[in-house]
């Protein structure tokens, strides 16, 4: 491990392959939601264009990208389906950071396969972990772990009894009981089912503190915490669903232009588009531009500030509840086409679901705003907070 890990860049292959994939994903999204999992056809050409290794560091082969190139990839997905872009953020992230943070035996035991692994669950509302000789008896019961259906390994979050110290402990499906209730309005191919756990033994080396922030293998973009890693992900999915949602509107409607009473002839329409495409370009620049900042305090050897996490949660906050007005303009005038079920509905829906996430929800938006206005001096982000 380097004492000054810098930032690594893969360039645009991978991005380049995603965007070949966005048919076959675009013509899967539908019997995905009907199953409430992504298709076999999409998770084996994600597993085959080497999509699921974009988060894991590079002397583990994977492809270790930068944030700004995740936040590409997480956008191009998710552009092409919402579900399929969380699904893999989610679990990438979770691949990336147990690579980073996990002692050897853990690595080796996860990475030592032909395909990368995929893991997936909860880092939040911890269970109960007890120490043992050499591990943890972990128990505990988590929602919402995306992805679980198509994963290998579970990522749950538990506090040490004795010491109230949380950490993520990575354990194989076996130990795991799928609780199956994933009965949702949007985002339904995710899979994200509750799932609990009953005493199941976690080696040390398979576990690693929450707050970690310096990788063991790796570089820069591991400083950045487990937290702060995920804002990239929630951040990328936005763009790319806002930006699929304006997309839909403008087709449908020049696809009526000429016809007598349509939108396309309508100039509150006209300027109502105009408003709401300059209101999510410019929460777009803001997400890039706090990020370009990140990365250039990354390749300098550098840890971010307190006021560039707040700004890198304020995009993302900023960001989400954009794409949300963005979702309710195009449904609006979508007329019926909208209100039946297709592209658009199910859009909506997923954009809906997307902004109920604990990222982006108003204890964030509040903890900013406290930091900005200078009422949080000699404070720092302690996952959600600041203390």
């Amino acid at each position: 491990m380097s004492e000054t890990p810098r930032l690594h860049r893969a360039g645009t292959t991978l991005l380049d392959r995603a965007r070949d994939l966005r048919t076959l994903i675009e013509r899967e999204a539908g019997p995905a939601e009907a199953q409430g999992r992504l298709t076999t056809p999409v998770v084996d050409a994600l597993h085959d264009a080497g999509l699921f290794s974009i988060w894991v560091p590079k002397p583990l082969d994977g492809a270790e990208l930068s944030p700004r190139e995740l936040l590409d990839l997480f956008t191009e997905l998710s552009y092409a389906d919402p579900s399929t872009g969380w699904v893999v953020m989610a679990t990438t992230l979770e691949n990336g950071t147990a690579g980073a943070y996990l002692g050897d035996e853990g690595v080796e035991r996860l990475f030592g396969g032909a395909r990368m692994p995929l893991i997936a669950g909860q880092g939040t509302r911890p269970g109960v972990a007890v120490r043992e000789d050499g591990g943890f008896r972990l128990s505990g019961q988590w929602g919402f772990a995306s992805g679980m259906l198509h994963s290998q390994f579970s990522h749950s979050a538990a506090a040490v009894e004795g010491t109230g110290e949380v950490r993520i402990f990575i354990t194989p499906l076996d130990d795991v009981k799928m609780l199956g209730n994933w009965d949702v309005l949007g985002l339904r191919a995710t899979g994200s089912i509750d799932y609990s756990i009953d005493g199941a033994f976690v080696p040390e080396s398979h576990t690693h503190v929450f707050t970690q922030d310096e990788p063991l293998r790796g570089g820069a973009i591991y400083r950045l915490g487990l937290l702060d890693q995920a804002l990239i992900c929630h951040s990328g999915w936005a763009l790319g669903i806002g930006r699929r949602l304006l997309d839909e509107l403008a087709g449908h409607a020049g696809a009526r232009a000429g016809r007598p009473g349509q939108i396309a002839g309508s100039d509150a329409f006209h300027a109502d588009f105009a408003r709401t495409e300059a209101k999510f370009r410019a929460a777009k620049a803001l997400v890039h531009e706090t990020w370009d900042d990140a990365e250039r305090t990354l390749d300098a050897g550098g840890r971010l500030g307190v006021r560039q996490e707040t700004l890198l949660r304020l995009a993302l906050n900023h960001m989400t509840s954009t794409v949300a007005e963005v979702a309710t303009f195009v449904y609006a005038s979508g007329g019926t086409s909208a209100l039946r079920d297709g592209l658009v509905q199910r859009l909506f829906r997923d954009v809906h679901a997307g902004t109920t996430h604990i990222l982006s929800g108003p204890q964030a938006l509040k903890e900013c705003g406290r930091e900005l206005a200078g009422l949080a001096q000699n404070q720092s982000w302690a996952v959600l907070t600041l203390e």
